[in-house]
């Protein structure tokens, strides 16, 4: 699988993490998709489509165009990766995608949104520009050109909320939070969750499974109540009930599923000999 990433400046550094390109599917059909507390743009340039399957193992799929935002979710989904082919993306950071929305990102929970439903025909133009264009170099300036486009706007973001997002990458407590930012619980969950597109207290838990899934990552032998206690967690069992809601996976499983072959936040549906599987996703057990 050929992957690309291209890093904006800004202004739309602020807003953007990343764009990005995925082509050539992997040999495994499926693939979960876990939570990240962002939103992602994504342009599907092989095939006007996108397949999305939900967390219960059933075989019922949505279908959406080949132009898609996807909200902050909280729990994995489940894609079809023959649409990596060739792909493009937009990575937000967390509130991130509130200028280019047209509407507060807590309007869309847990949900897929057809681009077209938010930019009109601009999201079908977007995307055949970009079919169109000869080189990888070129796509992505005509999507961060797209972006910008959307970026002209007056903004109003709220000074809590950017606090509260860089504490709770830290792991600060929210009632700790609420404490710094002087607004009552309720209006700060108000105001957060209609910028981030969950409430505080879910993006602190899905940015703690974040950190331990990365951690978990990149060492060679995972001590899990170590890496439990590194991470906040109550204990071993506090980090596999996180690891189950979120990825469906126990750690271990996790981390047998998060082969190179798949992007950052993305882990492989296979068999128990490792071979592709075309299991939806159906929760394992611990």
């Amino acid at each position: 699988m050929f992957s690309a990433v291209h890093t904006p400046v800004a202004p739309l550094s602020t807003f953007v993490s990343k764009l990005w390109s995925l082509s050539d599917a992997p040999s495994h059909a499926r693939e979960r998709i876990v939570p990240s507390g962002t939103f992602e743009l994504v342009i599907n340039l092989d095939e006007d489509e996108f397949r999305i399957y939900d967390s219960t193992g059933s075989e019922h799929v949505r279908r959406f165009s080949g132009a898609m935002l996807s909200g902050a979710y909280r729990r994995f989904f489940v894609i079809d990766t023959r649409e990596h082919a060739s792909v493009m993306g937009v990575h937000f950071r967390p509130g991130g995608a509130l200028p280019f929305l047209g509407h507060p990102p807590g309007l869309f929970p847990d949900s897929h949104i057809d681009l077209e439903t938010l930019w009109g025909t601009h999201a079908g133009e977007l995307r055949e520009r970009l079919c169109s264009a000869p080189t990888l170099a070129l796509r992505f300036q005509i999507l961060e050109a797209a972006l910008l486009g959307r970026l002209r706007r007056p903004l109003k973001r709220h000074g809590a909320v950017r606090v509260a997002l860089s504490a709770l990458d830290r792991g600060t407590r929210v009632g700790d939070i609420v404490q710094q930012v002087g607004l009552s619980h309720r209006r700060f969950n108000e105001l957060f969750t209609a910028e981030v597109g969950m409430t505080p207290k879910l993006y602190g838990r899905v940015q703690r499974f974040q950190r331990a899934s990365r951690l978990a990552r990149r060492r060679s032998s995972a001590g899990w109540s170590e890496l439990a206690a590194e991470c906040g967690y109550f204990d071993q069992s506090h980090l596999i009930r996180d690891f189950i809601d979120f990825s469906g996976f126990s750690p271990a499983e996790f981390l047998r599923h998060s082969i190179p072959q798949v992007k950052e936040g993305h882990v492989a549906l296979l068999g128990a000999d490792g071979s592709s599987s075309s299991n939806t996703g159906a929760p394992s057990q611990p």
